[in-house]
């Protein structure tokens, strides 16, 4: 290796070009997360690839909804949420809630003492309170704070360069 290892990297202006700053953030694979809160309009769900954790004391955790989003009034809103963390075998699961924000049916899930929708076979769940938000450009910063966590071994559904790929056990 000769240490120039910029010579096969395309140099972009993310400002000027939206589309090549997308696949370049692509390039970083993420887990793929379920978030779930009570709505007026009945448990509501969205897919988020932005969950990040933020501090051990206090217990915190982020994600980001995308304010285009028809959904984010509801996100944006949510005293209590819970955000899931989605199994390797979990696609459809995935694809259910990018489709439809009711996507319940057919699933094993509960609400909490909150009314927070918890679904059943996850990996991990985060129950949380929202702690803080910050405006960030076209998305929310929503900072929880996580009053219970729940999970399990497994390996996680992972997200990168517009598809899905696995881990191997």
């Amino acid at each position: 290796m000769d240490g120039n290892w910029s010579h096969a990297m395309q140099v972009i202006d993310p400002a000027a070009d939206s589309r090549a700053f997308r696949a370049a953030l692509g390039s970083f694979a993420t887990g793929v997360c379920i978030v779930t809160a009570p709505s007026a309009e009945g448990p509501v769900g969205i897919t988020a690839s932005s969950f990040a954790s933020v501090s051990l004391d206090p217990p915190l955790v982020l994600w980001s909804p995308q304010k285009a989003s028809r959904r984010y009034p509801w996100f944006r809103d949510a005293r209590h949420y819970a955000i899931h963390i989605l199994d390797g075998h979990q696609q459809a699961l995935c694809n259910a809630f990018t489709r439809d924000p009711h996507a319940f049916d057919g699933l094993d899930w509960a609400p909490d003492a909150n009314g927070v929708p918890r679904i059943d076979g996850c990996l991990a769940r985060f129950d949380c309170t929202q702690e803080a938000t910050h405006d960030a450009g076209d998305h929310l910063i929503i900072v929880g704070r996580v009053a219970q966590a729940a999970f399990r071994p497994g390996l996680p559904l992972l997200f990168q360069g517009g598809r899905f790929v696995s881990l191997k056990g």
